[in-house]
């Protein structure tokens, strides 16, 4: 074994390669983007037990990947799958005697079981990182128990970590007022994006076909992409947006499917019956979904919990005009790359109205503020060069 590489274990995410969800393409990109030849990635992926083929390992983005099988144990099998990775992270640091590891571990799932293999990595002569993710307890979608569970778990992990590495300013801040007493050691390493134009041309016939199909048209529509859930403030965006006299489409990207809340709304907002409100389902074609992202007159962001959030990058990186809501994690980000909005009756409505009067060159200021953010503070290289100098130290 060289032991000259520092060999970093990466477990939390559902593997590489990524599909939708912001710690796999977080890993993805770490993996991709990598510069120093110093450091060797394991990187954990999980496997539902029905697409299960026996295959334990395979390369990808030169880093070495092991599949974990989903227990079938209801919403309690993310952290079993998480414990279960850690515990074949220690089995291959055993096997092969790696000197000095790092296992990173992505969010705050397995307290309960989190000290004692923190314990057995410091017993080999490693480290175990933690990215805390956002107030993932504060999530609507959980019950009271398991909210309650989630800030209990955050604690844990907050106590036994040699590094928390928080993706947003004020996530750091909140580690250290909320854990004080037990000193936790801190860094700030945001989130990555880029301003690279889509490969798609507005002609090309996936481009055309997508339009064609939803009944859109390029420059006319204000967009949101992202989970369905109720703190992503929804609910305001929608009933504002009908509020306001716009004669511009809501396109809402995202997967509605057997989504009670999405029934909830309807029934309460009667949304279906406002013919620009166009849901349009997933995108998962990446360079499809920048070229939609691209001809949007606007975007909203209404993500109240959580750090750094990768599809408000994402929009800020791509989109001309962004309206964001109005709280420390979004204002960290866009800066005056954006214009915020409240959660106050008709504030969101009449902004609205005042975006579709805006100038061309009122909205292009706007756009070069937005991907000078992006390119200064956000961009990939910059990430991957913050996180490797971290591994390295």
């Amino acid at each position: 074994m060289d032991n000259s590489v520092k060999n970093v274990f990466i477990i939390g995410s559902k593997g590489i390669p990524s599909n939708y969800g912001g710690y796999e393409s977080f890993v993805d990109r770490l993996t991709a983007y990598r510069k120093s030849d110093k450091i060797a990635y394991t990187v954990a992926c999980v496997v539902e037990p029905e697409k299960w083929d026996g295959t334990e390992g395979f390369r990808y983005n030169e880093a070495d990947c092991f599949n974990i099988k989903f227990k079938k144990i209801g919403p309690a099998r993310a952290i079993f799958y998480d414990v279960d990775a850690f515990k074949h992270c220690i089995k291959i640091i055993k096997e092969r005697k790696i000197e000095s590891p790092i296992v990173y571990v992505l969010a705050c799932r397995m307290g309960p079981f989190f000290k004692k293999y923190v314990k057995q990595v410091h017993k080999l002569g490693g480290k175990v990182f933690v990215n805390p993710d956002g107030h993932e307890w504060l999530r609507a979608k959980w019950s009271a128990p398991v909210r309650k569970y989630w800030k209990f778990s955050e604690r844990l992990m907050v106590k036994s970590a040699d590094l928390l590495i928080c993706d947003a300013k004020a996530i750091e801040k909140y580690i250290h007022e909320e854990y004080d007493k037990y000193k936790p050691n801190t860094t700030f390493i945001a989130y990555g994006s880029n301003i690279d134009k889509s490969e798609l041309s507005d002609n090309d016939e996936k481009v055309v076909n997508w339009y064609k199909e939803k009944d859109v048209r390029p420059k006319d529509y204000y967009l949101v992409v992202g989970r369905f859930v109720p703190e992503n403030n929804y609910e305001t965006m929608i009933r504002e947006f009908m509020k306001s006299d716009t004669k511009k489409d809501f396109v809402l990207i995202s997967n509605v499917e057997n989504n009670a809340f999405y029934a909830d709304l309807k029934a309460k907002t009667g949304f279906d019956k406002d013919k620009r409100i166009k849901f349009v389902g997933t995108v998962y074609d990446r360079e499809l979904l920048k070229k939609i992202r691209e001809n949007a007159y606007g975007y909203f962001h209404g993500h109240e919990v959580g750090g750094t959030n990768p599809s408000l990058l994402e929009s800020l990186g791509s989109t001309d005009l962004n309206l964001l809501l109005d709280v420390c994690f979004n204002r960290e980000v866009g800066a005056d790359g954006a214009i915020y909005w409240s959660k106050e009756p008709g504030v969101l409505a009449s902004l609205i109205e005042r975006a579709d009067k805006m100038t061309q060159e009122e909205i292009h200021e706007m756009s070069v503020k937005a991907k000078n953010r992006i390119s200064s503070e956000y961009s990939w290289d910059k990430i991957v060069h913050d996180y490797e100098e971290v591994f390295l130290k």
